[in-house]
C-alpha cells in the first residue's frame, strides 16, 4: 500500500487538480511561523488524514486554521483503506459535520485505479468541490 504522502499527492493533483504541500505564513508572539497544508486548489484547503490513525484527529484543527489564514474553505479528506468506517473516521466525520468542515471518504483503491486511468481522461471529472459540504460514506 503507499503511503499517505503518496495517496495524498494522488489525490491533490490528480483527482483536485491541486498543489500539495503549500506553506502559509502567520506572525505570532513577534516571530514569523507556517502551516503546511496537504492540498490546496482554488477555492478549498485539504487535509488528508488515513483512516485507524490517531493524527486524522488533527485534521480539523488544521483545516480550519488554513482556511482562516487563506479566506477558502476548509476540507478534510479521509482516505479509507479497509472498507470500514473506524472510530477516527467516525469522530473527524462527526465533528467536521458539527464545524461546518467539508468531509469526504474515499478509497485507497478507488485513488490507485484513478492515478492507472488518468492518462486517458481529459481533466478531472470528479466533482468533489462546492461550496457546500460534501460527506462520504
Amino acid at each position: 500500500m503507499p503511503s499517505e504522502v503518496e495517496l495524498t499527492a494522488i489525490l491533490c493533483a490528480l483527482v483536485l487538480g491541486g498543489e500539495t504541500e503549500t506553506r502559509h505564513g502567520y506572525v505570532v508572539a513577534g516571530e514569523a511561523r507556517h502551516v503546511r497544508v496537504d492540498c490546496e486548489t482554488p477555492t478549498h484547503v485539504i487535509e488528508v488524514g488515513l483512516d485507524g490513525r490517531r493524527s486524522a484527529y488533527d485534521s480539523r484543527h488544521q483545516s480550519l486554521f488554513a482556511a482562516h489564514l487563506t479566506g477558502k474553505l476548509p476540507m478534510i479528506v479521509m482516505i479509507d483503506t479497509d472498507g470500514r468506517e473506524e472510530p477516527a473516521e467516525f469522530q473527524v466525520r462527526t465533528v467536521a459535520g458539527m464545524a461546518g468542515v467539508s468531509y469526504l471518504a474515499l478509497d485507497a483503491g478507488f485513488l490507485l485505479r484513478w492515478q492507472r486511468e488518468r492518462p486517458g481522461r481529459k481533466g478531472s471529472d470528479l466533482p468533489v468541490l462546492r461550496d457546500g459540504a460534501t460527506s462520504g460514506h
